[in-house]
Order: C-alpha cells, then structure tokens, then sequence
C-alpha cells in the first residue's frame, strides 16, 4: 500500500527499525531493569511514525505487529549517526566567604549614684531620774548579850612513857687485808730512729703566659612596658536598723526584812532601743595598670684574653730520712698482792625498851555563860525620793545625699571579620555518549524492544 510521502519511501520499514532500536538501546539499553521506561519511549515512537506515514503517503507495509516498513530506505540513512550529551556528578573544591562575629574589650566612661552620708544637729528634750535621799524615825527591839564567868572541873588519863636499857649478845666477821710483794717480767717494743740519705723528686708548677682570642657575652638590661591587671577593693555599705535591749533603772522599794520593812534596790524591767547601724562591705574590682618589665639582652664579641697556663718542673733533691726500726725490751717490774683473811668477833649491843604507865589528872576549867537581855532603841532609816527633771541634748542625725561620679568601665564590643573557607560542592559536568554502531540487516523488532516489555 502506498502513500503520497516520499521521505517515508526513502527510509522504509527498515529504517524506521534501525531507529527505534538504536534509540531504545542508547537510552535505556545500558541500565538493568528498565523494561517500563523502554517500552515507554517504544510506544512515543510507534507513534510519532504512524503520523509521518498518514502525512507524506509514501509505500508502507504492514509488518510484524502491525508496524510500518519503508523498503526503499538506503540502509546508511537508517545507521545512527549522533549521540547524546549525559551530565556527571563531579565534586570540587570552592572557597567560601565567612563572616565571624569577634568581641573586643572597649573601654568607656560612665556616670554613678554614690550616697555621702552628711550628718545635722537636732535638738532633744529628754527627762532625767534624780534620786534624792530622806530620813525617817524607827523604833526597834535589840537583844543585847550579857557575859557570866564560871568555873567546872576536868578530869582524864595520861599514858607515860617509861624507858629501860638492856644489852644483847651479837656475833659478825671481819674480813682483814694482807699485803705481799711480787715481781713479773714485761716485754716490750720501743722504736729507735735510724737516718739515711735519698735523693726526692722536687715539682713545682710555673705559671707561663699564654695570649688567645675568645667570644665573651655582654649582657645588657632593657626596659619593655607590660600590662597587668591587679585586684582593687572599694569600701563600700549599708544602713541597717539594729535593735538593742537596755537594762531597766534601779529603783528603790520597801520591802519586809529581819528587822522589820525596809528599802532594797529594784531593778525595772529592760526595753529595747532601735538605731540604724552602718555595716561596711568590701567589693573586688580588677584594674589594669602598666609596668617596666626588665629584659635582659645578650651579645656575643671576640675579646683577646691573656691567661697563664700552669707548667709543671721536675727536680731532684737529696734528703735525710729517719726510719724508726722496732727494738724488743725486757723488764722486770715489781708488784703488791692483796688478800683477804675472815676472823669472827662477838660484842655487847645495847638496845632501848619503853612501856606506857597509866595516870589519872584533873583541873579547873573557866568558861563564859552568855544570856541575851531585851532594849528598845531609836533609829534614822534614809529612804530614796525621784524627781524627773528636763534635760536639752543635741545629737547627729546621718542623712545620705546622693552625688554623680564619672567610673571607668569595659565592655564587649562586637566586630564583624570575613575571611576564606574551603568547602567541597557537587557540580554537574555535561559528557557526550555517542551510539553503537548497529548493523541494519540484523535489525529486528528483538532487538529493538527491551525485554520484559
């Protein structure tokens, strides 16, 4: 059956077969398990033909399935001729610009609230407790004591000692020295000086000059300012209020006694006093300040130095040596031997005996008797009157008054510093994939649909 399209006469069934095999394969044919994406692209291309065969009416054949043939293609028309451009994921290395954020100290001048205290006068009338004395008349009773002398008698028993001497009869040895001369033999070595003459070796060491050149460091000391910081404490406080117990007036009462009622001290109960107290408090503060720090710098130079080396001499000096030669002596040397002789003797020992002979003494014994007689006498018992008088006191009253000061203080400073950075980045590289070459007579429609599809 033919159509009025000669381009579709030029390629023919088998051109259209080469195409859509090379197409399918350099799409889809190099990537396993793509059976749906290649029947896909199969389906868009049986269709694209079926219009340019309808359009052009060239010679078209139904061939397997129902699909177009163009007999009258050249089989170097159906070849593929192009290929197609891929993109590749690459990574690279790029410099990225980031900004950080640093914080610098910056010094600045602000303005504070202190509170001086300042202290006033104030005038105050407070009242005084004046005691004044007072006398009164009392009777009373007195027991006044009468002494008696009297006599009675005493009577006890004395032990009195009695002594009588008697002699005892006592036996003891006495050990008695006896002398006798003796003589022994003493050997011994005396050392008796013998003199000879030899010839000693004689070193001396002598001094001999000796110039060379040498590298001598200098040291030399170099001022550099240095910034410290040192701990700073500034009083400061607060008023706190405080209160205090005061112990109460003593006042006099009358009160019942031995001898009848009579005026005693009485202390009032105490009552408690509030006044405000200044409580200071030490605060730390860190202050810098600059000081010279010494360094020391140091330089080798050549220096010619003269020194003297010592150098020893030898000489030989005769000399008269004294050797002791040991000599063997013997003495006799005489001696005293003492021993001891026993020999009992026997004496008469006297010795002391006591007893206690019993006797019986009395005497008279004067004693006092004491008897309390009853008077009435008369008395000036002194009493205490209080009177509150008016006493005019001034006394300070502390105010605080606030006042600016200019302080020195630090703070943060933000600052913004950009620099370089290297990062890695994936880009895509374009590549291009150029189609087999596929021979048009082993062309099919096998070939040309993927499996599975």
């Amino acid at each position: 059956m033919e159509f009025g399209f000669p381009a579709l006469s030029v390629w023919g069934v088998g051109g259209v077969r080469s195409m859509v095999g090379a197409l399918v394969k350099g799409v889809c044919g190099d990537f396993p398990g793509t059976s749906v994406w290649g029947g896909w692209v199969m389906l868009n291309l049986l269709r694209l033909a079926c219009v340019l065969m309808v359009l052009r009416g060239s010679v078209v054949c139904a061939g397997i399935c129902g699909a177009g043939s163009y007999r009258c293609c050249p089989v170097e028309a159906c070849a593929a001729t192009a290929g197609y451009t891929a993109c590749r994921v690459q990574t690279v290395t790029a410099w990225k610009t980031v900004c950080e954020t640093v914080y610098e100290p910056e010094e600045y001048t602000a303005k504070k609230v202190v509170y001086e205290p300042v202290y006033e006068a104030v005038e105050q009338t407070t009242y005084r407790v004046v005691t004044e004395t007072a006398y009164r008349d009392e009777q009373y009773t007195v027991c006044r004591p009468v002494t008696e002398q009297a006599t009675r008698t005493e009577t006890w028993c004395v032990h009195r000692p009695i002594t009588e001497t008697r002699y005892q009869t006592r036996q003891y040895t006495v050990r008695k020295p006896v002398w006798e001369n003796r003589v022994r033999e003493c050997r011994y070595t005396v050392q008796q000086p013998v003199c000879e003459t030899v010839e000693r070796e004689c070193r001396r060491t002598v001094m001999r000059c000796q110039t060379k050149t040498v590298e001598q460091e200098r040291c030399w000391t170099v001022l550099k300012p240095e910034t410290r910081t040192r701990t700073v404490q500034r009083m400061t406080g607060q008023w706190q209020q405080q209160v205090r117990t005061v112990p109460g007036a003593v006042t006099w009462r009358l009160m019942p006694g031995p001898l009848g009622f009579q005026f005693c001290p009485v202390q009032c109960p105490p009552r408690q006093v509030t006044r405000r107290v200044w409580c200071p408090q030490t605060v730390c503060q860190e202050v810098p300040y600059t000081v010279m720090v010494a360094q020391v710098v140091r330089q080798k130079c050549p220096v010619q130095v003269t020194q003297y080396v010592p150098e020893v001499q030898v000489q030989k000096v005769p000399v008269q040596v004294t050797r002791m030669v040991a000599r063997e002596v013997l003495q006799r040397v005489p001696y005293r031997v003492c021993r001891v002789e026993c020999e009992t003797k026997t004496e008469q020992v006297p010795y002391t005996v006591c007893r206690m002979v019993t006797e019986t003494k009395s005497r008279e014994v004067p004693y006092t008797v004491c008897r309390m007689i009853t008077e009435t006498k008369t008395r000036r018992v002194p009493y205490c009157v209080e009177k509150r008088l008016p006493c005019t006191s001034t006394r300070q009253v502390c105010r605080m008054v606030p006042k600016e000061v200019e302080v020195r203080a630090c703070r943060m400073v933000p600052k913004q510093i950009i620099r370089q950075m290297p990062c890695a980045e994936r880009v895509l590289v374009p590549e291009l994939v150029q189609f087999p070459a596929v021979d048009p007579a082993e062309l099919s429609l096998g070939s040309v649909l993927p499996s599975g599809g």
